[in-house]
């Protein structure tokens, strides 16, 4: 990045420190990953310069034929991955992609179902603060209090008595497997349009790792990064029949231009992930997160509904005493980055909340695998058993660092710094 360290040596170091914290430390955050170099130079590329607003032979501009050519290749490589009838890969984000289903499928103030925040739901599925709360009449459903994992029968009573227009399955820190036939059962019967938003578990999906939304949903929507490994960015797939609803919410409806770099290396990602080695790279991330949490068990700690089938899991620390804002900081001292998150039916406040959330696409992506979750878990616990204990965490970043140094990721990027 020389031209970069010349014109502006601020950023420059600015990414060049990110770049070494993500060498260094031992990234845990349930809804990131590192992408691939080849993702990285499609993103970093010319195509940055291109407006596109439009659609693929259908532009506003002149100039876009090979801007087609890369999106046509992320539309069709998103259609093969998840056998999907139709797919728009323009949404910049996950809450783009969940504010045009909604917007295409809904009127404002009709009734929508969806997971509460506080249960493991999203912002986007109707927290009061955000566009969806606001615009939609939300009625909300939470995991059972005893298991925390969905009740379906409750919900399908929930549903007959307020007759939601569109029910929304998906979380953001759910650790189990979604039955979506029970909630395309449950949709017919109250006549509810199922959205599916399956952000965290895509990755999953797409290796048949997970139950696949896509024979029961009208529409699902996703990131793009996370579990499926490639460039921040949103994405939606949904029936024939609601494809031009859905292109004509997303642009002009909510969205201006595209922006083709980030398109163009969602199409690299998703080529990666049609090859056979990404689903054993799938089937090690839930390996992985069985492993880890099941150490934490054997430990001591409570893990939320027991175990986990997906990415991700939460620990409950208030049996420990701590809460999960004092524990994300004092891991971080010791290169162990995770993120606070609220347990079911938390009685403490969101910025205090009893729970640390944990996910392992990142930790997977550098190759590690059981016998490493087994050290992470030690190295953890020995930070939160001594948890105002500096000189101890610091002994506990030293063997973070001596881990991490097996397993390189952007070493190379450093040494020419």
């Amino acid at each position: 990045m020389k031209n970069l360290r010349k014109a502006d040596p601020e950023i420059y170091e600015a990414i060049i420190n990110e770049t070494r914290r993500e060498e260094e430390n031992i990234e845990l955050i349930a809804s990131e990953n590192f992408v691939s170099r080849a993702v990285l130079e499609a993103q970093g590329s010319v195509l940055t310069n291109k407006y596109a607003e439009g659609y693929p032979a259908a532009r506003w501009y002149g100039g876009c034929e090979h801007i087609d050519t890369a999106e046509r290749l992320a539309i069709e490589r998103a259609k093969e991955l998840f056998k999907a009838e139709h797919a728009n890969v323009q949404p910049h984000c996950g809450s783009s992609a969940n504010m045009a289903v909604y917007f295409s499928a809904l009127n404002m103030g009709d009734t929508m179902m969806a997971l509460d925040l506080a249960c493991g739901g999203h912002l986007t599925h109707g927290h009061k603060a955000n566009f969806s709360g606001k615009y939609f009449n939300i009625v909300p459903y939470m995991v059972d209090r005893k298991t925390e994992m969905l009740d379906y029968d409750e919900i399908g009573r929930i549903a007959d008595e307020c007759k939601p227009k569109m029910i929304i399955a998906g979380a953001s820190n759910y650790s189990r497997a979604i039955d979506f036939k029970r909630f395309r059962r449950i949709c017919d019967k109250v006549g509810a349009y199922l959205m599916v938003d399956m952000a965290h578990f895509a990755g999953l999906v797409a290796a048949g790792i997970h139950p696949d939304p896509v024979p029961y949903s009208e529409f699902i929507t996703t990131t793009t990064h996370k579990t499926l490994r490639g460039p921040r960015g949103g994405m939606i797939l949904c029936r024939k029949e609601f494809a031009r609803k859905i292109d004509a919410m997303v642009f002009p409806g909510i969205q201006g231009g595209p922006l083709m770099h980030v398109i163009a290396a969602k199409a690299v990602s998703f080529k990666e992930a049609l090859k056979p080695e990404f689903k054993e790279y799938q089937r090690q991330i839930q390996n992985n997160a069985r492993a880890l949490a099941g150490v934490f068990q054997k430990i001591g700690y409570r893990v939320v509904s027991g175990g986990t089938d997906t990415h991700l899991f939460s620990i409950d620390l208030s049996g420990k005493g701590l809460n999960g804002k004092d524990a994300q900081e004092a891991l971080d001292k010791a290169g162990i980055t995770v993120n606070k998150n609220t347990i079911p039916y938390d009685p403490n406040p969101p910025a205090r909340p009893s729970g640390i959330r944990i996910g392992v696409p990142a930790v997977t992506t550098r190759g590690m695998r059981e016998k490493e979750m087994e050290e992470i878990a030690g190295f953890i616990d020995e930070v939160l058993s001594g948890i105002s204990n500096d000189a101890a965490i610091f002994k506990v970043k030293e063997k973070v660092s001596a881990l991490v140094a097996k397993f390189p990721l952007y070493r190379d990027l450093l040494s020419e710094v």
